[in-house]
């Protein structure tokens, strides 16, 4: 199979190279887009009070007020315009091209991998926790206390308390369809 997609990537590149190098070079035009609106939005939040220039003031507050903001300000100035520019990609280029031709590179997943790969559920666990411990620095009333204040051993033990909540949390569903599905298998077997 792995065979089969890099000879649907040679016919691809040999066929349509000005539009294989006009897709790397928006991929780096993102790249490096997405990295000047993150030091222009740094410059900016210092200057305009929205974050302290100095680490240990800065608190729970702060950080996920700055996450949030530069996630707004990529996709304003990054997503969006990378998303018009596929979409117009899509709709004047790869609908123009004869079916067969479609056809050939969605049999070899040219784009899109075969599908039998299986993907990595962890980031979503670590956004989970992640969540938990912001909520569990708010319940403790840390939420505006400096970095610089916190003990290692809280920082720690909240992690852990964040974790432990997360496996409680995704561990009884799994226990109770674990347990279900075992007793259907019994009564199958009998």
């Amino acid at each position: 199979m792995l065979e089969n997609e890099d000879k649907v990537w040679k016919i691809f590149i040999s066929r349509h190279w000005k539009m294989f190098a006009l897709f790397i070079a928006i991929v780096i035009i993102a790249i490096i887009g997405a990295i000047y609106v993150f030091l222009w939005f740094v410059g900016e939040a210092q200057m305009s009070g929205l974050v302290p220039t100095t680490l240990n003031l800065w608190t729970m507050n702060y950080l996920v007020t700055f996450i949030l903001h530069v996630i707004f300000w990529e996709i304003i100035f990054i997503l969006i315009p990378v998303l018009i520019v596929i979409i117009l990609i899509w709709q004047l280029w790869w609908k123009r091209l004869p079916d067969l031709e479609r056809q050939e590179y969605k049999r070899g997943h040219l784009f899109f991998g075969s599908r039998s790969r299986t993907t990595d559920g962890g980031g979503a666990i670590s956004l989970f926790i992640n969540i938990v411990f912001i909520i569990k620095v708010l319940y403790d009333g840390k939420w505006n206390e400096p970095f610089a204040q916190w003990s290692f051993d809280y920082l720690v033990y909240s992690y852990l308390w964040a974790l432990i909540w997360v496996l409680i949390i995704i561990g009884i569903p799994i226990a109770i369809g674990g347990i279900w599905w075992i007793r259907h298998e019994m009564k199958k077997g009998s």
